[in-house]
């Protein structure tokens, strides 16, 4: 466990944010949609990990407001890449469903990105990428923690 109060683990931790965070945005600009904002990209992205959802649970799980997630929805909807179902059991509620346009649009989105990132691991020796490879499933963890 990493103790903030050692050096070398608070230089670790400062290190593995700053390149994440770099990291992150650097592939955010890997854009195949570019009338998609990152948000939408983002709410895109949740509904093909956890299936379809109110907009109140998509609000928790992007940790937006529920007003900001009812425009995001509106939008999507607008473009062709969800659609809003009744809830099966609050009639008063409605479910968002990703089309097979927003499925499309992933999986080019997820094609583009990764080959942006596999020209980046180009740069990498053997042993740089096969300890990348190994941190993959641990940095996955931790995002899910």
């Amino acid at each position: 466990m990493p103790d903030l109060s050692r050096g070398e683990d608070a230089e670790a931790v400062n290190a593995l944010r700053a390149a994440t965070m770099r990291l992150a945005r650097r592939i955010r600009h890997q854009r195949v949609d570019e009338s998609l904002s990152p948000t939408e990209m983002s709410v895109l992205g949740t509904l093909a990990r956890c299936g379809s959802a109110t907009p109140g649970e998509l609000a928790r799980r992007e940790h937006v407001q529920p007003p900001s997630m009812t425009r995001i929805v509106a939008m999507l909807e607008a473009k062709g890449l969800v659609r809003l179902e009744p809830h099966r059991d609050d009639r008063r509620q409605k479910v968002v469903t990703q089309t097979e346009l927003a499925e499309e649009v992933l999986a080019a989105s997820r094609q583009k990105r990764n080959a942006w990132l596999a020209g980046l691991a180009d740069g990498l020796d053997e042993d740089e990428w096969a300890l990348l490879r190994a941190a993959a499933p641990v940095l996955d963890k931790l995002a899910q923690l």
